[in-house]
């Protein structure tokens, strides 16, 4: 230490200086007291900027949305960024909207005034011979009524946009359309590119196109589809009536009015003491859209008579013979019916499948004559990534 001439006390270089800070509890306090602080005056903010992204990536329609008439600014959109991010519509498309009610919607929207669509409403088509061939990038139709006029406009590599269940009706005779983007709001959209020009086929290529459009469409709707159960439910479980009724039936997944099939028909491939319980199950069940369905009924022989169980009649045969691709098939089978029939490639005649798979720990006892439960579900497998809708049946 040095006095300076001013009076003052200075430090030599040598010299340090020591200054003692709070307790470092005290800081941590402190600090954690200013980010909250900080933090809630911020929460407006974020509110706000989360509301605006809710709005726009996941926007849904009332769950109620049997009435298709409803459509929002919101909802438009929110698919409408949605098809663009997927790269099926794009700044100076031509689009046709085809809807009653959408033009104050179309006013208003920011997607479409910010990308320069050039738009034609639809709402009459009273007029369609001055709406010239091939003229549309991208049409947006609900409740289709004419799809010939549609598919005219329709560019090649254009995109129809509809809802899932106007499609059975729509687009039963047209096999030049395949499904890019299905995505569910409150209904589930569907856009489908035109890949050609249409030509219409008579022969069984024409179903045979058209059921892999289908197919598109059903394999993503099998997502819906009840979990699989790991292990063999206990016995009391597997026969009361309540398990039975908590299938997501396939009409239910698709929004199918089951109306635009030219036959509905329902098999039961079980045992003879077995097919009245079955039929009556199905009977009360299944969601039938109040669509009449055929019932057949395959019998099984016991056990006790042959050592494994046996058709009378043989399954695949009988399918070929009485059933054709373009119809709802519902079927109920065992395990190796179902083996018999993905061997000769007649179980792609089967939209919707009750597996029922004897295994050795069947009804919570072991049984050594019956497969393992893991073959089981391998089985159930290979029938998901065939497009089947498949649920596990007990009794």
């Amino acid at each position: 230490m040095k006095h300076l001439p001013d009076g003052g006390i200075g430090l030599d270089s040598d010299t340090l200086l020591v200054t003692k800070l709070p307790d470092s509890q005290v800081l941590r306090v402190v600090s954690r007291s200013v980010f909250l602080a900080v933090f809630i005056l911020t929460l407006p903010c974020i509110g706000s900027i989360l509301k605006e992204l809710s709005s726009t990536s996941n926007y849904s329609l009332p769950a109620n949305d049997s009435d298709s008439d409803f459509i929002d600014v919101e909802f438009l959109d929110s698919l409408l960024l949605d098809l663009a991010n997927e790269g099926l519509i794009k700044k100076g498309d031509k689009a046709l909207f085809v809807k009653s009610g959408i033009g104050a919607v179309i006013d208003n929207s920011r997607f479409l005034n910010a990308n320069e669509i050039d738009l034609v409403l639809g709402s009459d088509l009273g007029q369609q011979l001055l709406f010239h061939n091939a003229s549309f990038d991208f049409v947006f139709a609900f409740g289709i009524k004419d799809i010939e006029f549609l598919d005219r406009v329709l560019k090649v590599g254009g995109v129809l946009v509809t809802q899932l269940s106007d499609l059975p009706n729509a687009l039963q005779k047209k096999s030049n359309y395949k499904v890019f983007y299905i995505r569910r709001y409150g209904s589930t959209i569907v856009a489908l590119k035109k890949t050609r020009l249409a030509i219409e086929l008579v022969d069984s290529s024409a179903r045979k196109q058209l059921c892999e459009l289908a197919l598109q469409a059903k394999k993503a709707a099998l997502n819906g589809l009840e979990d699989v159960l790991l292990e063999p439910p206990r016995k009391v479980l597997a026969t009361s009536r309540k398990f039975l009724k908590k299938f997501n039936y396939l009409p239910d997944l698709l929004e199918d009015s089951l109306e635009g099939y030219p036959r509905r028909v329902f098999v039961d491939v079980s045992l003879q003491e077995e097919k009245d319980s079955v039929m009556a199950w199905f009977n009360e069940n299944y969601p039938t859209r109040n669509q009449k369905f055929e019932t057949y009924n395959i019998e099984m022989v016991p056990e006790v008579v042959s050592k494994t169980l046996a058709r009378r009649v043989n399954v695949s045969n009988w399918l070929l013979k009485n059933v054709r691709q373009d119809e709802f098939v519902v079927m109920k089978a065992e395990a190796e019916v179902v083996e018999e029939m993905t061997r000769k490639r007649t179980i792609d005649l089967v939209d919707e499948l009750f597996l029922q798979c004897q295994n050795q720990w069947q009804n919570g006892e072991e049984k050594k004559s019956k497969r393992a439960y893991w073959e089981c579900l391998a089985l159930y497998g290979r029938l998901r990534d065939q497009g089947i809708a498949v649920h596990q049946w007990w009794d």
